[in-house]
């Protein structure tokens, strides 16, 4: 950057630089300027690519020094960020132990915590406002906390059929227990089922994006074929933006051409990032298109509880290649505990209950789920909260002085995603909501999405903030 300002001793003294931010790093840089553009150097440097929220400068032999902030030190080599994901992926592609189709196997990124966040932005956790990764923002009911704190025999092995819970779930879904499966969070099973059905190298999934990300990735590191089949833009909502629906007829095209190899289908309802349904009929079309082709049909409602309707667990007795996810994380606010389950047919249920891993769901994680399950009424009321929340966000957005830099789309889930009119573009609205007001939304820059961003519903004060926020960052 341009430090003209800065005192001339600076311009040529070897630099102690101090990072403050996820963590901190010290070494010795060298320093030199042309028409006041200062470059540092060192035999040295940080690993990879730093943001820097402020850095200390004091030369060895003066008694001068000045703070900097705001600055971005990249590197003229290879890029990574501070998380062990993206140190993996920097790595050096080679080892001998290593399974070949891994070598180039891109880490999934994951949302930093809030201990993190905490320290990279200079933030107490309790001023962030984390909007980005759809987690429920009033937590579990208090009947959680209560039972933990009176947790007993945590030295020993948990249950491994999770039995309070699923007699539970089982009765709330109309299903019997054995078609019940509990993970430790939804994603565990999406990688079981992937390890049961599908043969590497051999068998293909069919995943359509814009949608989680999860479902391409356990494939590719299990080493199955994944056929992209973009969702269609439909404008179907009355806003003038496209809603991403799964093009049901290539979909059974796919699951036709018997030279794919397609093993199964992974669908949501409502669907991530875009908040869009799935409708009876087209379910049934491509379970039809599936049974055909001895394919499964895994369908996601991690975001059921917003969308209003029923869910289609209790079809899983009636179709025998229908899988259903649900998960603890939305509706309970439990996504710290990792709790997901599974509706399956007979004929999966057994197989997935044999590959299983036995003791998967902590104490602790059935605990809370089982007292989560104890309160109805606080689950239905945060849910209303949510909803009316998401609505009053929606049209304060819809208006000016929004309007005319982000339009969003309509949602049937606890998020919105927005399309980045502004010129400044979505990656700089989102980092500036971050570093400057400590408000957190998610940036997506895809052949799909492009220049988007995507703002879980939190409470009200949260959606203030965020108002605030954008009102500071887009005029600015």
């Amino acid at each position: 950057g341009n430090y003209a300002h800065l005192p001339s001793p600076l311009l040529s003294s070897p630099l102690g630089l101090r990072v403050m931010s996820s963590f901190r790093y010290s070494s010795s840089f060298s320093c030199s300027s042309s028409s006041g553009k200062v470059t540092f150097s060192s035999a040295s440097p940080p690993p990879g690519r730093i943001r820097i929220r402020r850095i200390l400068i004091r030369p060895p032999s003066s008694s001068i020094s000045c703070s900097v902030r705001k600055m971005m030190m990249m590197p003229t080599t290879r890029t990574c960020s501070t998380s062990a994901a993206a140190a993996a992926a920097s790595s050096s592609s080679s080892s001998p132990y290593v399974r070949t189709h891994l070598l180039n196997q891109a880490p999934y990124t994951p949302i930093e915590p809030f201990d993190v966040l905490s320290a990279k932005l200079g933030r107490e956790p309790k001023d962030i406002v984390k909007l980005d990764a759809n987690e429920n923002p009033y937590g579990p009911p208090p009947e959680v906390s209560e039972a933990l704190s009176k947790l007993s025999f945590p030295e020993i092995y948990p249950d491994p059929e999770c039995r309070r819970l699923r007699a539970l779930l089982a009765e709330e879904a109309g299903v019997p227990p054995y078609n019940v499966l509990v993970g430790c969070g939804a994603d565990e099973l999406i990688d079981l089922l992937i390890r049961v059905v599908m043969e590497p190298g051999k068998d293909t999934l069919v995943d359509c994006p814009p949608t989680f990300g999860m479902y391409s990735f356990d494939a590719e590191v299990h080493g199955c074929g994944v056929h992209t089949l973009p969702r269609t833009p439909v404008d179907d909502d009355g806003t003038g933006l496209p809603s991403f629906a799964v093009d049901v007829d290539a979909v059974n095209a796919l699951l036709d051409d018997a030279s794919k190899n397609i093993k199964m289908v992974f669908l949501a309802c409502p669907n991530n990032p875009d908040g869009a349904m799935l409708s009876d009929g087209d379910l049934l079309s491509v379970l039809a298109a599936a049974r055909r082709n001895n394919a499964v049909v895994v369908l996601d409602e991690a975001y059921i509880e917003f969308a209003g309707i029923p869910t289609r667990a209790p079809w899983c007795l009636e179709h025998d290649n229908l899988c259903v996810l649900r998960t603890f994380s939305k509706r309970a606010g439990l996504a710290g505990m990792r709790v997901g389950y599974g509706i399956f047919p007979d004929n999966l249920a057994e197989f997935l209950w044999r590959c299983k891993q036995p003791y998967n769901v902590s104490v602790a994680s059935e605990t809370a789920a089982v007292a989560a399950l104890s309160n109805p009424e606080y689950l239905e009321d945060v849910k209303q909260k949510l909803l009316s929340e998401k609505s009053r966000m929606y049209e304060l957005l819809r208006d000016e002085p929004f309007a005319s830099s982000l339009q969003p789309h309509s949602s049937a889930a606890n998020f919105i995603l927005c399309k980045v009119l502004s010129p400044m573009g979505g990656k700089a609205i989102k980092d500036q909501l971050m570093t400057e007001h400590g408000i957190m939304v998610r940036h997506y820059s895809t052949k799909l999405l492009d220049n988007y961003i995507r703002i879980s519903v939190g409470t009200p004060q949260h959606t203030d903030r965020l108002l605030d926020g954008l009102r500071a960052v887009l005029s600015s």
